[in-house]
């Protein structure tokens, strides 16, 4: 099973990833990944997000190899393997995130970019089975993130928001929602809940 922590900056899906990875209740063979990865296609899309001037639809194929790399290396395998994965980020980040700076890309001639982002992906990325999102409102998420790049700023956050709410909309069974404005305590809660119904425990 493939399930992955989704929300904006902020939101707590770090501390969720690491709350699940000491839980006794959850498999001690479960994989925990994220994205961007630490390789050196990783690297690189941290680069990217670290240069404001950096092209919007060069940083996007930097991700997208990235996530091939991540499903080839990673993924695939455990899931091959039987294995329970567990993402920081996912396909759905690169939806959200990378549909919000194409909206504005000068040249780049696509009626919805949210939809590119998704048709560049479909012929090879493993759709989740499950994805916990963590929703919390932009000027939160910029806050606790603390503003340190271009992918922190409420202005940015803003359609970020509206487009993980386009995905629920069109996926609502593969999605859970969480309320992440709350203590952290009792949103590792109910993330770990959520994992615990999801493995039928």
């Amino acid at each position: 099973m493939l399930v992955t922590l989704e929300g904006l900056d902020g939101s707590g899906k770090s501390s969720a990833a690491d709350h699940l990875a000491e839980s006794d209740a959850v498999p001690t063979d479960a994989v925990f990944t994220r994205e961007p990865t630490e390789s050196w296609y990783g690297e690189a899309v941290q680069r990217s997000i670290g240069d404001p001037d950096a092209d919007a639809v060069a940083e996007l194929f930097l991700y997208t190899a990235d996530h091939a790399d991540h499903l080839s290396r990673t993924i695939r395998p455990a899931l091959d393997d039987g294995r329970l994965v567990v993402s920081d980020r996912y396909s759905d980040s690169r939806y959200a995130y990378q549909g919000a700076t194409l909206a504005d890309h000068p040249h780049l001639d696509v009626a919805d970019p949210l939809d590119y982002v998704r048709e560049i992906h479909a012929p090879f990325t493993r759709k989740p089975d499950a994805t916990v999102y963590l929703d919390v409102d932009p000027e939160t998420g910029a806050r606790r993130a603390g503003s340190t790049n271009k992918m922190e700023q409420v202005e940015f956050l803003e359609p970020v928001r509206g487009n993980y709410e386009r995905l629920i909309d069109d996926d609502p069974e593969r999605f859970v929602r969480v309320d992440a404005t709350r203590s952290q305590d009792a949103v590792l809660a109910d993330v770990e809940s959520t994992v615990l119904d999801l493995l039928g425990e």
